[in-house]
């Protein structure tokens, strides 16, 4: 019974996930979704997302530079200036971020 701007960030990234999964789509592209959103609510997004990607017919591609979020990949891609110039395991990748 609200309208979208009397929502939270945390429900309106919730809609939002709800709105993607309404046409059961294959791929699910996600830019940011855990952005503005504090730590308890940005990890219950991140388990929807990852038991959508356990699904076997359906993949997750997400674009963070949240590192809180690293360990929900199976795979990390490293991007600068548009161009790929990492592919890792997800321990790899965040053994490589400690360094």
């Amino acid at each position: 019974e609200k309208l979208p701007r009397q929502l939270s960030g945390g429900q309106q990234q919730r809609v939002a996930i709800a709105r993607a999964l309404v046409h059961n789509p294959k791929l699910i592209v996600c830019d940011e979704p855990t952005a503005a959103l504090d730590a308890k609510t940005g990890q219950a997004v991140m388990e929807i997302l990852r038991d959508i990607a356990n699904d076997a017919n359906r993949a997750v591609l997400i674009v963070t530079h949240d590192n809180r979020i690293y360990h929900f990949a199976d795979r990390i891609l490293e991007m600068s200036d548009g161009r790929i110039i990492g592919d890792y395991a997800t321990d790899a990748f965040i053994h490589k971020e400690k360094l």
